[in-house]
């Protein structure tokens, strides 16, 4: 079975050793470290993680706004922030800048091995984050609006269906999950992700989610 490759990058050499050793405990996962006074890019661009763990407290530069460019850069690797202090701003410009996750830097390992795998998984916990922070839902949906870049129009209106399926991704679903509550093939859910992508003009799941709660086509919770 391939292993989940898993970056940590971060200054502090004891804080990326740390999370290795917490890391080390999973024989499934293959530990990489990434000094992000380096070109950490083209480290990644070399070593292509799957995951890659964030400090977002970076002396050099915004650990959120390199967390932005790996994601632009590096679609199929995912993004989780690791910060000292994930308050309601940390957690909103973790979600602006497409992490799956934001994590505090003190979680115990048995919560960072499992945001890791649900990260690996295809799962996004920032989704939970934000429908347990209604401050921060709010101000996602505030601020997005003055945007530029989330400006587009839908060309074609969302079906029931993709309505629904966009709710439970919202809601931090896997396609797999999504597709055993609604009995049809994981294909299927597939399909219709792509679709609302290309409607909603997104770039991601968490990009089209951040647009249909803006837009009010769907609402946190609407599949309870």
């Amino acid at each position: 079975m391939a292993k989940t490759k898993v970056m940590v990058i971060d200054e502090q050499p004891f804080f990326r050793a740390g999370v290795r050793q917490a890391l080390l405990k999973e024989h499934d996962f293959d530990i990489l470290e990434g000094d992000p006074n380096t070109d950490i890019l083209a480290t990644i661009d070399t070593s292509f993680p799957d995951i890659v763990l964030l400090g977002s407290d970076l002396a050099s530069q915004s650990g959120l706004e390199l967390g932005a460019r790996i994601a632009r850069n590096f679609p199929n690797t995912r993004v989780v922030i690791m910060s000292p202090n994930p308050n309601d701003q940390t957690l909103f410009d973790a979600i602006r800048s497409s992490a799956v996750a934001c994590l505090a830097k003190n979680s115990t390992s048995e919560e960072l091995i499992g945001i890791v795998r649900r990260a690996s998984s295809g799962e996004y916990p920032i989704n939970e984050s934000l429908m347990n922070r209604p401050l921060v839902a709010r101000q996602v949906l505030h601020e997005f609006q003055t945007m530029a870049q989330l400006g587009t129009n839908i060309v074609t209106p969302l079906t029931q269906r993709e309505t629904q399926i966009l709710t439970y991704v919202a809601e931090g679903n896997t396609n797999k999950q999504i597709a055993s509550v609604l009995n049809i093939s994981e294909q299927t859910i597939k399909n219709h992700v792509s679709a609302i992508l290309r409607k909603l003009n997104a770039n991601d799941r968490a990009h089209a989610v951040v647009l249909a709660i803006r837009r009010g086509l769907i609402q946190l919770g609407g599949n309870k």
